[in-house]
């Protein structure tokens, strides 16, 4: 599914194609990237229904230094219903935009970043809240629904397998669900 253009208004057709394509494809854990939590919360019915669900936040000082954007109300909320909330470095930028900042120049994880923003901004952040997810062992080597999007919001989803970080490359994005199409 292409959608006209990206955006939040994508979101309920998002994660009904995600929740779908889990079932199709007999795969039991979705990786949600939700900043505020307003994405994570579609997935209500299917974590209370056993469906796994990680949600993966931005890391702590994203927006400002100590601060954390996903409200401790809403945390709760959300394991309340079944979700495992991470919140971790961000595999894809963390430490290496802060040294590619101060030096004025640019590093491998970061091409690897604007790589796949070829493929739009979601495809790049589905990939890396799965490594974040396998990393903290959230969730197990293997195939997933990853849904993301581009700014608030969902509006790609992928089956994939993700790496750790330290083996980043041997991610694989096995099916296309769904993204918007580029300007």
């Amino acid at each position: 599914m292409y959608f006209e253009k990206p955006g939040k208004d994508c979101t309920a057709q998002t994660v009904e194609l995600a929740l779908k394509a889990a079932k199709e494809e007999n795969i039991s854990t979705i990786v949600v990237a939700s900043g505020s939590g307003y994405t994570a919360r579609f997935f209500k019915e299917a974590a209370q229904n056993g469906m796994k669900v990680v949600v993966v936040t931005h890391a702590n000082g994203y927006k400002e230094p100590g601060s954390q954007e996903l409200s401790p109300e809403v945390r709760k909320e959300l394991e309340d219903c079944g979700m495992q909330v991470v919140t971790t470095s961000h595999v894809l930028s963390g430490a290496e935009r802060g040294l590619s900042t101060r030096m004025k120049g640019i590093y491998p994880v970061e091409i690897m970043a604007y790589t796949l923003r070829m493929f739009g901004q979601g495809t790049k952040v589905c990939v890396e809240c799965a490594v974040m997810a396998l990393d903290c062992g959230a969730i197990q080597p293997g195939p997933v629904v990853c849904v993301a999007g581009t700014g608030g919001g969902a509006d790609t989803a992928w089956v994939l397998r993700p790496a750790h970080a330290q083996d980043i490359l041997g991610t694989k994005l096995d099916k296309l669900i769904c993204k918007p199409l580029l300007p």
